[in-house]
């Protein structure tokens, strides 16, 4: 391999940091000695992709390497069987990566690898047959290579998003995408080998995957990951741990300072030089809230999937201005242009945000007129903003159809498709209920001869956790 340092996992073991007390270059190696034991699962991978059904964990960076050769197909742990086997099929998946207790959600029939015991072990199940291959006696990785060299133009990661018309769809990340995107985030974070992350955001997810993930490894960092979020217990890693820098959502932010209130001492002992959030609107007063209570700034970020996902940030070497989504990641280009004649916009006008750089996404595995277009490389986000006379931009709203739930994208048009195929539904409509602790919650108004606990069981079988309405009203016909 003539360029080894250009595949994510590599470059990501490279860096020489550990993830939950694992060297990464011996979780790299545990993927790939799965692939060099198992004959059958190379087979059933040959001419597909793969996927990864897993929690934050250690054992995710054991998949990607597995994965090695193919892009992955990041499934949320939180989707629900249908949603689940909709992506598998669409992608054209030929086995899965994935742990015991979740296993139950694949369809039946697709090969899988249970890495519960990863680095140490790996179970392939194929076609009913079980092999147990041994991974503890691995021969580790001799990696040479330009440390900033450029990432391969192949297929790394397809994250299923932009429902605007539906269905999800499939966005191919590439290597050079995802490498470009956590070197940038290394850039603006300041990360070093010093750092130590509390990843608590789902690594099915970019932002917690390329923030969390990948770019405190390739700085030499140390990742402790949180299977769960919980206030409480990540409060108490916060502290034991001794963590340097935190990533999370509003809603997660919120929760933390809810379980700070409640225990009435604080937030003591910790660490922290750097907290960093984006996924929805971060409002001014929750940053202040979040100052008073541990002496650091919450610094906001902006990004979305088919950009790798991060392209402004409050850089750690420029003043935090509050209530403004940052300035541009090294390589990244922003314009703000106007929305009926395409045509970029001097600060102060506002407009649609758009993205050009190494880490716009190649396209869509399929349904690509349905998602965001990319015009003469310009990403068009969806998203309107204004740029500030500091060179910032701020949020002003959203132009494509959704909004947002506890940092999780909520597209109306997918509910509305899903709940409609049910029998004795004519009619389905989504609206948002703001909810300041998780963004929103979801509305749901349907016309038919259905009740409303009908209604309710019928999503919760087809429907991730995060997209389950809070309110249903059932107009009867």
């Amino acid at each position: 391999m003539s360029d080894p340092l250009a595949l994510l996992p590599l470059a990501a073991a490279a860096g020489g940091g550990r993830m939950d007390g694992f060297e990464a270059g011996q979780l790299v190696a545990a993927g790939l000695a799965v692939l060099r034991r198992s004959a059958p699962l190379v087979r059933a991978l040959t001419g597909r992709r793969a996927a990864i059904l897993l929690p934050t964990s250690h054992q995710f960076l054991t998949a990607l390497a597995a994965s090695d050769g193919r892009g992955a197909v990041l499934v949320n742990p939180l989707a629900a069987p249908p949603e689940i086997a909709d992506q598998l099929d669409d992608a054209d998946v030929g086995a899965t990566f994935t742990m015991t207790a979740l296993a139950s959600r694949l369809p039946a029939h697709l090969p899988r690898v249970l890495l519960d015991d990863a680095p140490r072990a790996a179970r392939v199940v194929i076609d009913g047959t079980v092999s147990d291959l041994d991974l503890g006696s691995h021969v580790g990785l001799s990696l040479e290579g330009t440390r900033e060299t450029g990432g391969r133009d192949e297929e790394a990661a397809i994250v299923y998003t932009s429902a605007m018309a539906g269905r999800p769809l499939g966005a191919i990340l590439t290597h050079r995408n995802l490498l470009a995107n956590a070197r940038g985030t290394v850039d603006a974070t300041g990360t070093s080998r010093d750092d130590r992350v509390l990843a608590l955001l789902p690594f099915s997810h970019l932002f917690g995957l390329t923030v969390t993930g990948i770019a405190p490894l390739l700085a030499g960092g140390h990742v402790r990951c949180m299977a769960r979020f919980h206030p409480s217990a990540a409060l108490d890693m916060l502290e034991r741990e001794r963590i340097t820098l935190l990533v999370g959502v509003p809603a997660v932010f919120g929760a933390l300072l809810s379980a700070v209130e409640r225990r009435g001492t604080g937030v003591t002992a910790h660490a922290l030089r750097l907290c960093l959030c984006g996924g929805a609107v971060l409002t001014e007063g929750l940053q202040d809230r979040w100052a008073t209570a541990t002496g650091v700034e919450l610094r906001q970020g902006y990004g979305l999937t088919e950009a790798g996902p991060v392209c402004l940030f409050n850089r750690v070497d420029r003043p935090n201005r509050r209530g403004a989504l940052g300035v541009t990641f090294a390589g990244v280009d922003i314009e703000i242009r106007d929305t009926d004649t395409g045509r970029a916009l001097p600060p102060g006008g506002a407009g649609e945000i758009c993205v050009r750089g190494e880490n716009v996404f190649r396209g869509y595995v399929t349904g690509g007129g349905d998602g965001l277009a990319v015009r003469d490389g310009w990403l068009h986000t969806g998203d309107r903003g204004v740029r500030n006379d500091d060179g910032s931009i701020a949020f002003l709203g959203l132009i494509k159809s959704m909004f947002t739930r506890n940092g999780f994208n909520i597209y109306p048009r997918e509910i509305e498709r899903v709940v409609g195929a049910m029998p004795g539904v004519l009619d389905a409509r989504v609206h948002a209920i703001p909810e300041p602790e998780r963004e929103n919650d979801i509305g749901l108004r349907v016309a038919g001869t259905v009740t409303a606990e009908q209604v309710r069981a019928w999503c919760a079988s087809r429907l991730s956790a995060y997209k389950q309405p809070a309110e249903v009203t059932i107009t009867p016909t």
